[in-house]
Protein backbone atom coordinates (compact mmCIF):
# COMPACT_ATOMS: atom_id res chain seq x y z
CA UNK A 1 0.00 0.00 0.00
CA UNK A 2 0.95 3.49 -0.13
CA UNK A 3 3.95 4.95 2.04
CA UNK A 4 1.29 7.18 3.63
CA UNK A 5 -1.38 7.00 5.61
CA UNK A 6 -2.81 10.42 6.04
CA UNK A 7 -5.94 11.51 3.87
CA UNK A 8 -5.20 13.99 0.99
CA UNK A 9 -8.20 16.08 -0.12
CA UNK A 10 -7.50 16.72 -3.35
CA UNK A 11 -8.79 19.89 -5.96
CA UNK A 12 -12.09 17.91 -7.23
CA UNK A 13 -13.93 18.79 -9.86
CA UNK A 14 -17.49 19.49 -7.55
CA UNK A 15 -19.33 17.79 -10.50
CA UNK A 16 -21.75 14.63 -10.69
CA UNK A 17 -20.28 12.10 -12.75
CA UNK A 18 -22.03 11.25 -16.00
CA UNK A 19 -25.10 7.80 -15.87
CA UNK A 20 -24.20 4.96 -17.21
CA UNK A 21 -21.24 2.28 -15.30
CA UNK A 22 -17.85 3.74 -15.01
CA UNK A 23 -15.02 1.02 -15.13
CA UNK A 24 -12.20 3.17 -12.51
CA UNK A 25 -8.62 1.60 -12.58
CA UNK A 26 -6.88 2.04 -8.98
CA UNK A 27 -3.48 1.50 -8.03
CA UNK A 28 -2.33 -2.12 -7.61
CA UNK A 29 -0.17 -1.19 -4.61
CA UNK A 30 1.31 2.69 -4.52
CA UNK A 31 -2.16 5.14 -3.97
CA UNK A 32 -0.14 7.81 -5.74
CA UNK A 33 -0.95 5.85 -8.62
CA UNK A 34 -4.65 7.04 -9.20
CA UNK A 35 -5.64 9.88 -12.24
CA UNK A 36 -7.52 13.02 -11.55
CA UNK A 37 -10.29 11.53 -13.64
CA UNK A 38 -10.54 8.64 -11.21
CA UNK A 39 -10.68 10.68 -8.30
CA UNK A 40 -13.29 13.20 -9.66
CA UNK A 41 -15.64 9.81 -10.72
CA UNK A 42 -15.05 8.19 -7.73
CA UNK A 43 -15.90 11.63 -5.79
CA UNK A 44 -19.04 12.59 -8.07
CA UNK A 45 -20.60 8.68 -8.91
CA UNK A 46 -23.60 7.91 -6.98
CA UNK A 47 -22.10 4.62 -5.75
CA UNK A 48 -18.75 2.68 -6.11
CA UNK A 49 -19.05 -0.69 -6.68
CA UNK A 50 -15.93 -2.73 -4.88
CA UNK A 51 -14.60 -6.41 -4.82
CA UNK A 52 -14.28 -5.72 -1.30
CA UNK A 53 -15.50 -2.74 0.46
CA UNK A 54 -12.16 -2.74 3.61
CA UNK A 55 -9.89 -2.66 0.75
CA UNK A 56 -11.35 -0.04 -1.08
CA UNK A 57 -11.63 2.19 1.79
CA UNK A 58 -7.82 2.82 2.07
CA UNK A 59 -8.18 4.50 -1.20
CA UNK A 60 -11.00 6.08 -0.21
CA UNK A 61 -9.53 7.40 3.38
CA UNK A 62 -6.73 8.47 1.65
CA UNK A 63 -8.23 10.68 -0.97
CA UNK A 64 -11.26 12.18 1.61
CA UNK A 65 -13.54 10.03 -0.34
CA UNK A 66 -17.60 9.89 1.20
CA UNK A 67 -19.39 8.28 -1.73
CA UNK A 68 -21.09 5.09 -0.60
CA UNK A 69 -19.43 1.88 -1.70
CA UNK A 70 -20.96 -1.75 -2.10
CA UNK A 71 -19.18 -5.05 -2.46
CA UNK A 72 -19.80 -7.01 -5.45
CA UNK A 73 -18.32 -10.16 -6.20
CA UNK A 74 -18.00 -14.06 -6.73
CA UNK A 75 -19.82 -14.91 -3.55
CA UNK A 76 -22.77 -12.09 -4.10
CA UNK A 77 -23.06 -11.21 -7.48
CA UNK A 78 -26.05 -13.19 -8.28
CA UNK A 79 -28.11 -11.53 -5.43
CA UNK A 80 -26.68 -7.82 -5.52
CA UNK A 81 -26.58 -7.47 -9.66
CA UNK A 82 -30.34 -6.87 -9.97
CA UNK A 83 -30.36 -4.28 -7.86
CA UNK A 84 -26.99 -2.44 -9.70
CA UNK A 85 -29.06 -2.93 -12.91
CA UNK A 86 -31.89 -1.17 -11.68
CA UNK A 87 -29.80 1.90 -10.37
CA UNK A 88 -28.60 1.92 -13.67
CA UNK A 89 -31.68 2.01 -15.49
CA UNK A 90 -33.07 4.42 -13.41
CA UNK A 91 -29.63 6.63 -14.77
CA UNK A 92 -27.58 6.35 -11.46
CA UNK A 93 -24.08 6.94 -12.27
CA UNK A 94 -21.99 3.66 -10.82
CA UNK A 95 -17.79 3.04 -10.49
CA UNK A 96 -16.88 -0.34 -10.63
CA UNK A 97 -13.52 -0.69 -8.75
CA UNK A 98 -11.36 -4.18 -8.13
CA UNK A 99 -8.87 -4.44 -5.29
CA UNK A 100 -6.21 -3.40 -7.35
CA UNK A 101 -5.67 -2.45 -10.76
CA UNK A 102 -7.55 -2.92 -13.53
CA UNK A 103 -11.44 -3.89 -13.57
CA UNK A 104 -12.74 -7.42 -15.01
CA UNK A 105 -8.84 -8.34 -15.31
CA UNK A 106 -8.87 -11.66 -13.46
CA UNK A 107 -12.10 -9.95 -11.91
CA UNK A 108 -15.82 -11.20 -11.64
CA UNK A 109 -17.22 -7.28 -12.70
CA UNK A 110 -17.29 -9.04 -16.12
CA UNK A 111 -20.63 -9.99 -15.69
CA UNK A 112 -22.16 -6.89 -14.25
CA UNK A 113 -20.63 -4.97 -17.77
CA UNK A 114 -22.01 -8.20 -19.65
CA UNK A 115 -25.95 -7.08 -18.18
CA UNK A 116 -24.70 -3.38 -19.02
CA UNK A 117 -24.37 -3.62 -22.12
CA UNK A 118 -26.92 -5.75 -22.87
CA UNK A 119 -29.39 -3.32 -21.14
CA UNK A 120 -27.74 -0.49 -23.66
CA UNK A 121 -26.46 1.18 -20.42
CA UNK A 122 -23.34 3.72 -21.26
CA UNK A 123 -19.96 2.22 -20.51
CA UNK A 124 -17.19 4.88 -19.76
CA UNK A 125 -13.52 3.60 -19.24
CA UNK A 126 -11.09 5.06 -16.77
CA UNK A 127 -7.23 3.68 -17.42
CA UNK A 128 -5.06 3.24 -15.22
CA UNK A 129 -2.66 0.60 -13.32
CA UNK A 130 -2.34 -2.99 -14.41
CA UNK A 131 -0.66 -5.64 -12.82
CA UNK A 132 -0.43 -7.54 -15.64
CA UNK A 133 1.16 -5.10 -18.17
CA UNK A 134 3.63 -3.55 -15.34
CA UNK A 135 5.02 -7.01 -14.57
CA UNK A 136 5.64 -7.26 -18.18
CA UNK A 137 7.13 -4.31 -19.03
CA UNK A 138 9.61 -5.06 -15.96
CA UNK A 139 10.40 -8.71 -17.60
CA UNK A 140 12.86 -7.61 -19.64
CA UNK A 141 10.97 -9.64 -22.07
CA UNK A 142 9.80 -9.42 -25.42
CA UNK A 143 6.29 -6.93 -25.27
CA UNK A 144 5.72 -6.72 -28.93
CA UNK A 145 3.33 -9.89 -28.92
CA UNK A 146 1.96 -10.90 -25.45
CA UNK A 147 -1.27 -13.29 -24.28
CA UNK A 148 -1.97 -12.74 -20.71
CA UNK A 149 -3.55 -16.00 -18.98
CA UNK A 150 -4.59 -15.20 -15.72
CA UNK A 151 -4.46 -17.46 -12.89
CA UNK A 152 -3.42 -21.17 -13.78
CA UNK A 153 -5.42 -23.99 -12.83
CA UNK A 154 -4.51 -25.34 -8.92
CA UNK A 155 -4.50 -28.47 -9.88
CA UNK A 156 -1.28 -30.25 -11.57
CA UNK A 157 -2.74 -32.24 -13.98
CA UNK A 158 -4.80 -29.28 -15.45
CA UNK A 159 -2.28 -26.74 -15.13
CA UNK A 160 0.14 -28.88 -16.91
CA UNK A 161 -2.72 -28.95 -20.04
CA UNK A 162 -3.10 -25.25 -19.90
CA UNK A 163 0.49 -24.38 -20.18
CA UNK A 164 0.73 -27.42 -23.03
CA UNK A 165 -2.35 -25.23 -24.87
CA UNK A 166 -0.15 -21.79 -24.44
CA UNK A 167 3.10 -23.54 -25.69
CA UNK A 168 3.33 -22.39 -29.49
CA UNK A 169 1.19 -18.98 -28.73
CA UNK A 170 3.87 -16.72 -30.73
CA UNK A 171 4.33 -13.95 -27.74
CA UNK A 172 5.85 -13.35 -24.02
CA UNK A 173 3.17 -15.67 -21.55
CA UNK A 174 1.62 -13.64 -18.55
CA UNK A 175 0.53 -15.36 -15.67
CA UNK A 176 -1.04 -14.30 -11.82
CA UNK A 177 -0.25 -16.71 -9.55
CA UNK A 178 -0.12 -17.00 -5.29
CA UNK A 179 2.63 -17.13 -3.69
CA UNK A 180 2.13 -20.88 -2.44
CA UNK A 181 1.92 -22.27 -5.47
CA UNK A 182 4.77 -20.27 -7.43
CA UNK A 183 7.29 -22.95 -7.61
CA UNK A 184 4.97 -25.64 -8.74
CA UNK A 185 3.70 -23.24 -11.55
CA UNK A 186 7.18 -22.59 -12.19
CA UNK A 187 8.55 -26.29 -12.55
CA UNK A 188 5.33 -27.23 -14.37
CA UNK A 189 5.95 -24.58 -16.77
CA UNK A 190 9.44 -26.03 -17.20
CA UNK A 191 8.20 -29.68 -17.59
CA UNK A 192 5.30 -28.22 -20.64
CA UNK A 193 7.50 -25.12 -22.37
CA UNK A 194 11.30 -26.17 -21.86
CA UNK A 195 13.96 -24.02 -19.92
CA UNK A 196 12.64 -20.84 -21.41
CA UNK A 197 13.51 -17.50 -20.14
CA UNK A 198 11.15 -16.19 -17.77
CA UNK A 199 11.15 -13.09 -14.86
CA UNK A 200 8.82 -13.42 -11.39
CA UNK A 201 7.62 -9.68 -10.47
CA UNK A 202 6.24 -9.26 -6.80
CA UNK A 203 5.09 -6.38 -4.85
CA UNK A 204 4.64 -4.03 -7.84
CA UNK A 205 4.54 -0.52 -7.15
CA UNK A 206 5.35 -1.22 -3.15
CA UNK A 207 8.16 -0.52 -1.01
CA UNK A 208 9.69 -4.38 -1.60
CA UNK A 209 8.89 -4.75 -5.01
CA UNK A 210 11.34 -7.28 -6.68
CA UNK A 211 12.10 -8.55 -10.31
CA UNK A 212 13.91 -12.17 -10.44
CA UNK A 213 15.09 -13.01 -14.07
CA UNK A 214 16.50 -16.13 -14.70
CA UNK A 215 15.47 -19.41 -17.02
CA UNK A 216 12.24 -21.44 -15.62
CA UNK A 217 14.53 -24.51 -14.00
CA UNK A 218 16.66 -21.68 -12.28
CA UNK A 219 13.42 -20.10 -10.71
CA UNK A 220 11.73 -23.10 -10.00
CA UNK A 221 14.90 -24.08 -7.97
CA UNK A 222 14.95 -20.86 -6.29
CA UNK A 223 11.18 -20.61 -5.04
CA UNK A 224 11.11 -24.55 -4.54
CA UNK A 225 14.29 -23.61 -2.14
CA UNK A 226 13.75 -20.23 -0.68
CA UNK A 227 9.88 -21.13 -0.17
CA UNK A 228 6.66 -18.82 -0.80
CA UNK A 229 7.75 -14.88 -1.27
CA UNK A 230 5.40 -12.42 0.30
CA UNK A 231 3.01 -10.26 -2.10
CA UNK A 232 1.22 -10.79 -4.93
CA UNK A 233 2.92 -12.22 -8.12
CA UNK A 234 3.42 -11.94 -11.94
CA UNK A 235 5.10 -14.68 -13.64
CA UNK A 236 6.46 -13.54 -17.77
CA UNK A 237 7.37 -16.17 -19.83
CA UNK A 238 9.28 -15.68 -23.04
CA UNK A 239 7.68 -16.35 -26.31
CA UNK A 240 9.16 -19.71 -27.97
CA UNK A 241 12.13 -19.62 -30.26
CA UNK A 242 12.25 -20.87 -33.57
CA UNK A 243 15.08 -23.36 -34.56
CA UNK A 244 16.50 -25.36 -37.07
CA UNK A 245 16.21 -28.67 -36.60
CA UNK A 246 16.49 -31.91 -38.90
CA UNK A 247 14.09 -34.33 -38.80
CA UNK A 248 16.12 -36.93 -37.07
CA UNK A 249 16.14 -34.20 -34.00
CA UNK A 250 12.42 -33.52 -34.49
CA UNK A 251 11.73 -37.28 -34.47
CA UNK A 252 13.84 -38.09 -31.18
CA UNK A 253 12.41 -34.87 -29.60
CA UNK A 254 8.59 -36.25 -30.41
CA UNK A 255 9.71 -39.87 -29.02
CA UNK A 256 10.66 -38.44 -25.76
CA UNK A 257 7.85 -36.27 -25.25
CA UNK A 258 5.38 -38.75 -26.34
CA UNK A 259 6.96 -41.35 -23.34
CA UNK A 260 5.02 -38.31 -21.17
CA UNK A 261 2.26 -36.99 -22.67
CA UNK A 262 -0.34 -37.86 -25.19
CA UNK A 263 0.10 -37.53 -28.41
CA UNK A 264 -1.83 -34.53 -28.56
CA UNK A 265 0.40 -32.80 -26.01
CA UNK A 266 3.49 -34.22 -26.93
CA UNK A 267 2.95 -32.48 -30.81
CA UNK A 268 1.74 -29.07 -28.36
CA UNK A 269 5.52 -29.14 -26.90
CA UNK A 270 7.27 -30.38 -29.38
CA UNK A 271 6.23 -27.61 -31.68
CA UNK A 272 6.65 -24.65 -29.27
CA UNK A 273 9.98 -26.13 -28.71
CA UNK A 274 11.64 -26.15 -31.70
CA UNK A 275 9.46 -23.62 -33.99
CA UNK A 276 8.36 -26.31 -36.36
CA UNK A 277 4.82 -26.08 -38.12
CA UNK A 278 2.70 -28.20 -36.07
CA UNK A 279 1.42 -29.99 -39.39
CA UNK A 280 5.15 -31.47 -39.53
CA UNK A 281 5.27 -31.88 -36.30
CA UNK A 282 1.57 -33.70 -36.32
CA UNK A 283 2.16 -36.31 -39.35
CA UNK A 284 5.58 -37.27 -37.51
CA UNK A 285 4.15 -38.28 -34.36
CA UNK A 286 1.25 -40.17 -35.94
CA UNK A 287 4.33 -42.15 -37.79
CA UNK A 288 5.80 -42.83 -34.20
CA UNK A 289 2.39 -43.89 -33.17
CA UNK A 290 1.40 -45.97 -35.75
CA UNK A 291 -2.14 -43.94 -35.08
CA UNK A 292 -4.85 -42.80 -37.58
CA UNK A 293 -4.96 -38.76 -38.81
CA UNK A 294 -8.49 -37.31 -37.14
CA UNK A 295 -11.00 -36.94 -39.11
Amino acid sequence: MGTESDSRPYARADTKAAAGLHLVATPIGNLGDITLRALDVLTGADMIVCEDTRVTRKLLSRYAIATPSLAYNDHNARRVLPGLMGRLKNGDSLALVTDAGTPLISDPGYRLVEAAIEADIKLHTLPGASAALAGLVLSGLPTDGFFFAGFPPPRQAARRRRFTELSAVPGSLVFFESARRLAASLSDLHHTLGDRPAAIAREITKLHEEVRRGSLSELAAHYADAGPPRGEIVIVVAPPLAQEVDTETLRTALADALGDLSLRDAVAQVTADTGRPRREVYRLALEITGDEPDS
